[in-house]
């Protein structure tokens, strides 16, 4: 980015230079040479637009402008490129200042002491140009987020102009007006107003900004002093009244603790958070009209001021009024109690209907024998016949796998079924490890997809250890019928309890020798292993020991009552046993499934890895190299790329796995989900182990 770090090494080095990091240059006659302004227009000092982008009045200005570059400069050149975010900051810094300069121009004179104030200031930096420019590169976002950024950026220029009231606030609302008409220009198009249909999230989001923003403002409102354009226009009275009511300081945080708590249920759809707002603001309305009749019945000014508080409040109330059908989520407590609610705890009937269904109707996902797991809720519908498997975390609904049923028109009907129905709930959709054929379903639905995973395939059919790139599986099979060590297949649970054992010991001998708790959600253990639908291969010696184990779940598809596949999931091997247990373990069975009749088997897929980690397949994500770097924090824990490593010795096919989302604001809570889902029972203790380098185990 070489525009953003130019930039702010030059108004670094030039505030060293001048002293105005440490001595205020507004005190000093060198602020005729960089102040610019009506003052400095008036006074033939025009090239004062040009010295004064580099610099700042007060040092402790440069704070917020160093930053304000790296971040919403750094953004725009990352979304815009060098050239265009150059010339974004050049034209958005002369729109701000000249149009500033030029609206005080008419305005003073007439009575409006705000204006006339400002008409005698002078004001120096950058802030306006890369508010501007940030401004045009929302015009290459999609929706939702480029609705959301401009929301943002609008109500930012909106309350300071009118809390704040300085000349740099008048810049910076005209320098972001005219950045969101230039962002489009600069992209070949013509700036045109662009409309959808909100959605339920949409409401919720704007009805809990609006309360956020209304509980900011009363904390300002408490703690600064009484400024703005508005101000101005209030009766004497009027303005003693504010300045006293300035320091109620433990009110306003009382206030604005209520105001966040009622947002936040808003933002969960709660019906009785709804009714509570819309009261609210109803009596807030009512008393702003009264106060409007009083100051035309004693012919008083403040008008203006109050037009806007009600003007906000009638914003608010229209989203909560049209909005009305987005609020209709019951409490958490009833909401576990009612019948079908995505909340409500699940039952062994239901996991045993959605096992009878799996096998009936068959998976998309060759990992769909996972969603039959007890940890599981379970989302059932009859028009399609099919479930979604679920778990709820965070306040995410975190689909498992591909939704169930028979065709791929009845599975997309699931998913979006499933979406509708947590978004109701107030919950946030989304499926973790589903296939291609669920990503393209979300993404034509307007969800994002991220490639977190790949599925190792083998097909079964053509399948010969045969070549030079089979050595090691060949060196395996043959090691082991020299050490006399045997393959069995079949259901743990009818194994000799002597088995058993040994394979309890090995998994919690593995278990303990990590620095982290057994991860779970996708990754199986001992317990999943014993369900009697659920093969382990063995590797047992002469003596009985059982030196590896691994088990199948079986892969179903439709119109065949017989597992047409199997997919690993556990893999333990006993510490100091036979060197090559894994390779004959795998090897056998896919020996075993091919002689069966079955055509595929999955090796899973190690979530984090990739056959290539320098390539997303695509169009690269902004979460690419955050989930490569949290690939390399995990690995020494868990050796999840080396375990991906491993499995290209069968000479797979890879199936890219993906997380869907409705966008990316939900990726953090997400991100906690996820992690609760995989490691239920870390504790603080845990997570520091992570920040901690450590050798493979």
């Amino acid at each position: 980015m070489p525009v953003t770090l130019g930039l702010t090494g030059l108004v670094l080095a030039l505030g060293v230079a001048t002293g105005a990091l440490w001595d205020p240059l507004g005190a000093r006659p060198a602020v005729e040479v960089f102040g610019y302004g009506l003052p400095a227009f008036e006074d033939g000092r025009p090239w004062t637009v040009l010295t004064g982008f580099p610099v700042a009045l007060e040092p402790a200005q440069y704070v917020p402008i160093v930053l304000g570059l790296v971040v919403v400069g750094g953004f725009a050149e990352w979304r815009l490129g060098a050239r265009r975010t150059l010339l974004a900051l050049v034209v958005c810094h002369l729109t701000g200042v000249i149009l500033a300069a030029g609206g005080l121009a008419l305005v003073r004179g007439h009575g409006y002491s705000w204006a006339d104030d400002l008409a005698t200031q002078v004001d120096a930096g950058p802030s306006a140009a890369f508010l501007g420019a940030g401004a045009a590169a929302t015009a290459t976002v999609g929706p939702p987020m480029r609705g959301r950024l401009r929301v943002g950026l609008g109500v930012y220029g909106l309350l300071s102009l009118v809390h704040l009231g300085a000349l740099a606030d008048l810049e910076h609302a005209y320098a972001i007006a005219g950045g969101l008409l230039l962002g489009p220009l600069l992209l070949g198009r013509r700036p045109r107003p662009t409309t959808r249909p909100l959605t339920r999230r949409d409401y919720r989001l704007l009805a809990a900004t609006f309360f956020v923003v209304t509980a900011i403002e009363g904390l300002y409102l408490a703690v600064a002093p009484v400024t703005g354009p508005l101000t101005s226009t209030l009766s004497p009275e009027a303005r003693a009244e504010q300045a006293s009511s300035a320091g109620d300081i433990p009110g306003a945080v009382i206030q604005g603790l209520l105001w966040c708590w009622l947002a936040r249920s808003l933002y969960q759809g709660r019906r009785w958070a709804w009714g509570w707002a819309v009261g609210l603001l109803a009596a807030a309305m009512l008393l702003q009209v009264a106060g409007g009749v009083m100051l035309v019945v004693e012919q008083q000014s403040g008008w203006p001021a109050l037009a806007y508080e009600l003007a906000g409040n009638s914003l608010g109330m229209a989203v909560l009024v049209a909005g009305r059908r987005a609020f209709r989520n019951p409490t958490k407590r009833r909401s576990r109690k009612r019948q079908g609610s995505l909340l409500a705890p699940a039952s062994e009937q239901q996991r045993r209907d959605a096992t009878a269904l799996l096998q009936r109707v068959g998976g998309a996902n060759n990992m769909s024998w996972m969603t039959t797991w007890p940890e599981n809720r379970w989302f059932f519908t009859e028009n399609p016949d099919g479930y979604v498997a679920y778990r709820v975390h965070a306040g995410v609904a975190l689909g498992l796998c591909d939704p169930v049923a028979a065709s791929v028109d009845d599975r997309a009907r699931l998913l979006t079924s499933f979406a509708d129905r947590a978004t109701t709930a107030g919950l946030v959709p989304c499926f973790f490890s589903v296939t291609p054929e669920a990503a393209a379903t979300a993404a034509a639905v307007g969800w994002r997809t991220l490639r977190v995973a790949e599925e190792a395939v083998i097909d079964l059919p053509p399948l010969t250890f045969t070549g030079k790139a089979w050595q090691d599986v060949r060196t395996a099979l043959n090691q082991a019928a020299k050490q006399d060590i045997s393959w069995r297949l079949g259901p743990l649970a009818s194994q000799p309890r002597g088995i058993q054992l040994q394979v309890k010991a090995i998994s919690a001998e593995w278990v303990e020798d990590r620095d982290l708790p057994e991860m779970g959600f996708t990754l199986g253990g001992v317990d999943e292993a014993m369900d009697p639908q659920v093969l382990v291969g063995l590797a047992v010696d002469a003596d009985g020991t059982v030196n590896g184990v691994t088990s199948w779940m079986p892969i179903f598809v439709p119109g065949q009552e017989q597992p047409a596949g199997w997919t690993l999931d556990v893999m333990r091997r006993l510490p100091g046993g036979f060197r090559y247990t894994m390779e004959f373990l795998i090897a056998s069975a896919c020996q075993s499934f091919r002689d069966s009749g079955c055509r595929i088997v999955s090796l899973s897929g190690a979530p984090l890895a990739r056959a290539d980690p320098d390539s997303a397949g695509g169009e690269p994500h902004p979460l690419d190299a955050f989930l490569q770097q949290l690939a390399t924090t995990l690995e020494p824990h868990y050796g999840f790329q080396s375990l991906h490593a491993f499995k290209t010795k069968f000479q797979p096919r890879f199936v890219p796995l993906h997380l869907t989302f409705p966008d990316e604001a939900a990726l953090p809570r997400i991100g906690v989900a996820l992690g609760r889902a995989y490691l239920p029972q870390a504790g603080l203790r845990d997570l520091v182990t992570l920040t901690r380098s450590g050798a493979p185990n």
